[in-house]
């Protein structure tokens, strides 16, 4: 039997599903049919999967939402997704946060606790449930566990991070059987939990579980009696405190992750012991070659790499082997997955040459955007789904990707890929991170821009970057304009907000490409 851990507090994972299964009595109670949807405006914590699992066991949709949001976006999100209940955590419901909730919405309050408080520097003042809302602890020993229901098994409705606009609720109706163990078996293999039994196996949610990735992982974990510890915000030094300390096996990253880790002094990295990890996957973003080779050194090859998407699921897969023999690649497509690189006019491109990736899980359960069809139909072609990625597969069948379709930069009739030109940026001594888009141009149409976050005690310069650019691509791929920031806007993920940079380049202007 495995535990979840938060802090200094745990249950086992029998005692998890006793909470869920009240939980669920307390749902129905409160007139939540199969269909609706309960919203999680929760932060890493034991109670976001009592929720999660106890919405799932009544037919219902949790809605995992991202706490980050401004009043107006957390206003959409309820009202899109038409949620009966939120479950928040104390801090979290704030004035702007009370006006967003709609009328007759049913809210229950979770207690902030102790190592969330510390781990975001809250006032402790804010963790209490406010007077007159109701405790989620004290609502849940309310309520008798109910019984499991098999015919009533929901699903999830989990929305795009809304880089490019309003977020997209991706939603799926209940699987089959068939599809379950076909979506668990691509899982189990991403995470590295066919290696060896639950039990055994000990795993660190370290992502904000209201991103997909993060939350299949945190979820299923939890769901087949693995260890599962919660960290309640990334800190680098503290996972590896945690990997020496509680013997972790597992790992489910995203690369700036690795970015952060690797930053921390030699010394720091010295002072634990690593040797229980067996398995560490990575996704959610492109991951720099140099990164990915410096963690292989430190971590030897147990470093795997899927690529996927919420609408998608998983759909390729590699190994630390397979990507040192091909160092760029996400991977071989699985064997249930079709993956193709089409052209514009949706014929399939010879390998080696870039195109639009499209693809699809053979028998996974379709899914469709909540309330929008129309958005579902523009995202399928030739029956597969276009994720809005651009890539190439190699001679040996492995994927590539350059770039994001909706990145790309027409320069002059030219088509320019920004993550090139970030890959080589990521090279250069000095830069930390960077983000590369297109801006107004009145004779190419887009010029290139460069926004750079040096390294501390860095003293880049526009010349520098440029003359080290030109050393190693072509002229047209040189941004001609050229900026410096101390922190890049981003996501937990660590996804780049390049929406918030690219943005205010094209205010004012009648087109946006």
């Amino acid at each position: 039997m495995g535990v979840i851990s938060s802090g200094a507090r745990s249950l086992t994972t029998e005692q998890l599903m006793t909470r869920a299964a009240k939980a669920a009595a307390g749902f129905s109670a409160l007139g939540v049919q199969p269909g609706d949807t309960v919203a999680l405006y929760l932060r890493n914590d034991i109670a976001y999967f009592e929720a999660n699992f106890g919405a799932a066991q009544v037919g219902g949709y949790p809605v995992a939402v991202n706490w980050h949001y401004t009043e107006d976006e957390a206003r959409y999100l309820f009202e899109d997704s038409g949620a009966k209940v939120v479950v928040i955590h104390a801090d979290l419901l704030t004035p702007p946060v009370r006006r967003a909730l709609p009328a007759g919405v049913k809210v229950l309050v979770v207690p902030t606790p102790p190592e969330v408080v510390e781990a975001y520097g809250l006032d402790p003042a804010t963790a209490a449930v406010p007077a007159g809302e109701t405790n989620w602890n004290d609502w849940i020993e309310g309520f008798a566990p109910a019984e499991a229901d098999p015919t009533k098994a929901g699903s999830t409705i989990i929305y795009t991070s809304g880089t490019t606009g309003r977020p997209k609720g991706v939603r799926r109706p209940p699987s089959t059987p068939e599809q379950t163990a076909l979506f668990t078996g691509l899982l189990y293999q991403c995470y590295g939990f066919d290696l060896a039994p639950a039990e055994e196996i000990t795993t660190v949610t370290v992502g904000p579980l209201y991103h997909s990735a993060p939350n299949a992982h945190g979820g299923m974990a939890a769901r087949i009696g693995a260890n599962l510890i919660i960290q309640p915000r990334f800190d680098a030094e503290d996972l590896l405190r945690l990997i020496q300390d509680r013997k972790v096996t597992n790992l489910n990253m995203a690369p700036i992750m690795f970015t952060r880790l690797l930053k921390l002094p030699d010394e720091v990295k010295r002072k634990y012991d690593l040797s229980s990890l067996r398995f560490v996957a990575h996704a959610a973003a492109p991951c720099p070659a140099a990164v990915k080779r410096a963690m292989i050194d430190w971590w030897g090859p147990i470093i795997a790499e899927y690529y996927g998407s919420t609408e998608m699921g998983n759909v390729t897969f590699c190994t630390a082997e397979e990507w040192l023999a091909h160092p760029g690649t996400v991977g071989k497509p699985f064997p249930q997955a079709e993956v193709r690189v089409i052209d514009e006019n949706h014929n399939d491109v010879p390998n080696g040459e870039i195109g639009e990736v499209v693809c699809r899980i053979k028998g996974l359960v379709d899914f469709t955007y909540h309330g929008d069809e129309a958005k579902r139909r523009a995202a399928e072609k030739r029956g597969l789904i276009a994720p809005g990625d651009v890539g190439y597969f190699d001679e040996d069948g492995f994927l590539f990707l350059c770039d994001r379709a909706k990145d790309m930069i027409i320069s002059g009739g030219v088509n320019i890929y920004p993550a090139e030109i970030e890959s080589e940026l990521h090279r250069m001594p000095g830069v930390t991170d960077c983000a590369v888009f297109g801006i107004p141009d009145e004779e190419y149409g887009e010029a290139i821009c460069a926004v750079i976050q040096p390294e501390a005690g860095a003293n880049l310069t526009d010349a520098d970057v440029k003359t080290f650019l030109r050393e190693r691509m072509s002229g047209y791929k040189v941004p001609r304009r050229v900026e410096f920031q101390a922190d890049l806007p981003r996501e937990d993920s660590g996804k780049i907000f390049k929406r918030k940079l690219r943005e205010p380049f094209w205010e004012g202007q009648e087109r946006r490409i």
